[in-house]
Order: structure tokens, then sequence, then C-alpha cells
């Protein structure tokens, strides 16, 4: 009797077993991967409702001269609003670096200063920061060149949408007028950029547009909800069209391609892989990983020269995002992969407690490491 009810129970096992297996094959990739036993993943998925995730995945598979992309999406929705944080400065470098192209005295080297800074820089160089280790006041220097309106018609005329950008990012004033550039047209002349003057932001009407139970506002606690209405505003969609713009302008029609030079996309290019430490930042606190979130975002180890991450992450109010085009020239390996989550435990907003090591960034890394070997195996 016992010895039958142990081949029962082996029936059983090898039934439900063959049963999964069935069903696994029906599962997107990155259903796939979300279905994993990682806990690095697991956890996540088990409490999704806590996290606000939003990821798209995206196929490159090349036929001849074309490239087509094939895009998996997880909760992706434009309406379920995300604070976007440092992303936006993606779009800032490359429209920095298009409006220099109307200007037959300035190009990407052009020393300048905004108007009351006493630090001078260069266009190429506040983009170097921009993705290096995702510098604030670069990325400011060139929301003073370009004005908010310009970064919004600019993108929208591109057909990046939706998109809104209201305002600086880190410490900074809300001024809606930009200040003018000091710009150097030789060691000893200086001629000066005017500022403009720019829309007043308008609520956004979203889904989750206001989180949490409360928040900090100068060291006292208000106890409701925080109100993103007049924050920036830089989904999902947005950030892989322009992503895919980046990258591969080809596929694109001309009216669709941002007006860069090979120069000035090389730039761009360059800024957007390589590491703080190939750029003279100290590597133990700018890590490989400290702005490349996928796969290498939970170690302190150097990034294989193999592989290169072509992305712009954004970290702020508990919200982490990554947007990423990954590839691995020595396994023909390539992808993109966007991804956000929201690690804000208890609620409350500004009180700089939030789960960033302990859950989003590893979430964030084992999602590009999973995605990263299912490509490498992935029949093309």
């Amino acid at each position: 009797m016992r010895s039958g009810l142990c081949l029962l129970a082996i029936l059983i096992v090898t039934l439900v077993s063959c049963s999964v297996s069935v069903q696994k094959p029906n599962l997107n990739p990155l259903q796939s991967v979300l279905a994993s036993q990682n806990p690095n993943i697991k956890r996540v998925m088990d409490s999704l409702s806590q996290y606000e995730v939003q990821i798209r995945y995206t196929q490159i598979n090349r036929k001849k001269d074309s490239i087509l992309f094939t895009d998996y999406d997880f909760q992706v929705d434009s309406n379920a609003y995300f604070y976007p944080a440092s992303s936006v400065k993606f779009p800032t470098a490359v429209l920095a670096l298009e409006k220099l192209n109307g200007f037959d005295s300035l190009n990407q080297d052009t020393r300048f200063y905004v108007e009351g800074d006493s630090v001078e820089t260069t266009f190429a160089k506040a983009i170097s920061e921009i993705f290096a280790v995702s510098d604030n006041d670069a990325n400011n220097r060139l929301v003073e060149f370009l004005g908010q309106d310009a970064i919004n018609s600019g993108l929208k005329e591109k057909g990046v949408q939706p998109v809104r950008i209201a305002h600086r990012l880190g410490n900074h004033s809300e001024d809606l007028a930009t200040k003018p550039l000091v710009i150097y047209q030789n060691d000893s002349t200086t001629t000066i950029l005017a500022g403009s003057f720019n829309s007043d932001p308008e609520p956004l009407e979203l889904t989750g547009i206001k989180k949490g139970i409360g928040y900090y506002e100068d060291d006292s606690l208000i106890e409701e909800p925080f109100d993103f209405s007049l924050k920036n505003y830089y989904p999902v969609q947005a950030q892989v069209e322009l992503l895919k713009r980046v990258i591969f302008p080809e596929i694109f029609s001309a009216e669709e391609r941002f007006d860069l030079s090979e120069d000035q996309r090389e730039l761009v290019l360059t800024a957007m892989h390589t590491v703080p430490r190939k750029v003279g930042y100290d590597a133990d606190n700018f890590y490989d990983g400290y702005c490349k979130f996928f796969m290498f975002g939970d170690t302190k180890k150097n990034i294989p020269e193999n592989i290169r991450i072509y992305n712009k992450v954004g970290f702020a109010y508990g919200t982490l995002t990554d947007c990423a085009y990954i590839t691995d020239t020595q396994n023909e390996v390539e992808f993109m992969l966007t991804a956000t989550i929201l690690v804000n435990k208890n609620g409350i907003f500004n009180d700089d407690t939030y789960q960033y090591d302990e859950i989003g960034i590893p979430f964030l890394a084992e999602l590009g490491r999973q995605l990263y070997d299912y490509e490498m195996h992935r029949k093309k």
C-alpha cells in the first residue's frame, strides 16, 4: 500500500512538472524572467503593488540592412506617473548639441559659463559629466542654454512623446526665465547669449500623480500625499523612442531624426557608455555600476571590455529608472531595456529613507542579467 502511494505521488509530481514545462513556452521572454525564483526579482514580484514597476524589453533583429524591433512590455502605461529624475538629462544633452548647429561660431568644445556662475565648462564636458556621474549642475547649465519650452517642443517635433520638462534638477531655482550664457569667442573675447522665458507648467493629471502618505518640507513632516503634478514627466515610451533615435537614427525618417553631425552623435554615444573611472573620477566612489543599474548596479566590479551599456539612469524620491542599449560585441548580443521601480516602504518622501540598495538596484541588476542570458542563447 505504501509503495503504491509513493508511485502515485511520483506520478502526480511528474504530471505537475510536465504541466509547468508546457506553460513556460507560452510566456514571452520578459514574463519568463519576471517569473524567476531569484530572490532579487521574486521579492518585488511577490509584492508588486507597492513598487510601481514598469518595464519595456526590446529585442533587436538584423536582417541584411534592416533592423527590426520587438517590444515586450510589463505594466508600461504613460498615464501611470513615475518621477523620471535624472533620466531627463538624456534629451537635454541631445537637444543642446542640435541647437549648437544653429550657430556658426559655436561647437561642442566652445567654452562658456552661466551668468552668475563661477564654473567655466564646455558643452562636451557637460555632456560627459551628465552620463558619467549624472551631474545635476552640468545638466542645469544646458537647460539654461535651451530653456524648458525648447526642450519640450524639440522632442515633440521628433515624435518623442509624451513628455513635459518643467524644472531643473538638484538644488535649483524654479525660475521660468533661463539665465544668459557668457560664451568665449577666443581667450580674451566673450559674448552674451540671451536667456529665454518659459511657459508656466500646467499640473499633470495622471494616475499616481500624488504618492505616499507624507513628505518632509523644511524639516517638517507634512502628513499628506506628495504631489508630483508640477514635476518633470518622461514616461517609458518616450525614453525608448529617444534611445532608438540616437542608437539607430538610420531607421527613422529625416523628420524624426535629431540633427546631429557624426562627431556630435559619436560624442553622445561615447559619453553614454563610458564609465566614470575612464574620465577621471575616483573608482571607489564612482564604480562602473554607479550609473549602470542593469547587470552591474549591485556590484563594484569593473564592466568587461566587451560589454557596453549606452544608457541614462535616474534616481530620486525613491524611484530608480534606467534606459539602456546593451551590447556585447564578443557574443553578438544586443538589446534595449527600460525599467522603473519605486522603493519607498514607509510612504514618506524627502526623508532619504529609500530601499535603493536593498531592493531597487538588485532588482534592476538581476533583470538585466537574466535578459542578457536569454539573449546569449536566443536564436537570431
